[in-house]
């Protein structure tokens, strides 16, 4: 398993998002991205430290900048945004409970819960390097399918930022946002499907296995435990908006082409 390496990373993921201790929410917003950033270049570094990679460092090197990619948008997107949209500021600061203080020892179990997560997120990439695996063309399709994810992400944050920007006073319903009303948390389970495909040649053991499995199931139930969120807040301040509930009607909330429609209990 590689506990000690593990710990390590597990280490430097916990430092990378001790920035939640500011804010809580951000051990699972801006510190995510900052840890996965982290984890990736420590998990690089001892590829290169132990030779694991063989002739294949070109494969690590790649794996590393698509997640530092990850990273940066995500940190950098959600740090601007925490900058500069007040209305984000508070819907954050709603997610936080307001000004109300946690208790340290919460704030140090939840520190430690999320950087044990984006240590398993990782693991896809670290497993193939410490069990030395030498097949790349399963690597190279999870790349493929993780690019096509933070893409998607990408352009979904955006058209979103322009649809508000034109209408604040309706959801974004145009482009992506035709398809699924939550693609950038599908694109977000998108590319994580794609860092678990890439390891599926790699893991070796049933613990192994277990490790990349849970990230992949904490991450997908995460997407869709916010979109349940985003689903309440939205229905609180356009549910009785005609062309709102249209949309939400024919709509699927989080994954295109499936007939799921509302995470929440319909009134």
């Amino acid at each position: 398993m590689g506990w000690g390496y593990l710990g390590i990373i597990c280490a430097v993921c916990a430092l990378c998002c001790a920035i939640g201790f500011k804010k809580f929410v951000w051990f699972l917003s801006i510190g995510y991205g900052f840890a996965i950033a982290g984890g990736a270049i420590t998990v690089l570094i001892f590829v290169l430290a132990n030779g694991w990679a063989g002739n294949l460092i070109w494969l690590a090197i790649l794996q590393t900048l698509l997640f530092l990619a990850y990273g940066a948008r995500l940190s950098g997107f959600l740090l601007y945004r925490e900058l500069k949209n007040k209305a984000y500021r508070k819907v954050l600061n709603e997610d936080a409970g307001g000004d109300k203080k946690m208790p340290v020892f919460v704030l140090i179990a939840i520190w430690l819960i999320v950087a044990a997560l984006y240590t398993a997120q990782v693991t896809p990439v670290f497993y193939r390097y410490f069990n030395q695996k030498t097949d790349y063309i399963v690597p190279l399709i999870g790349m493929a399918v993780s690019v096509c994810g933070l893409v998607l992400e990408s352009v979904a944050d955006k058209q979103k930022s322009e649809q508000k920007k034109e209408n604040p006073n309706m959801v974004a319903t145009k482009g992506l946002y035709r398809i699924v009303r939550c693609p950038n948390y599908f694109g977000e389970i998108l590319f994580w499907v794609g860092v678990f495909v890439s390891g599926v040649t790699a893991y070796t053991g049933w613990g192994q296995w277990t490790v990349a499995i849970v990230a992949l199931i904490s991450i997908v139930y995460i997407m869709f435990n916010g979109a349940q969120r985003l689903e309440k807040r939205q229905n609180e301040r356009y549910g009785k908006d005609k062309a709102y509930q249209e949309y939400v009607s024919k709509t699927p909330i989080i994954l295109p082409l499936v007939p799921l429609y509302h995470l929440n209990k319909q009134k």
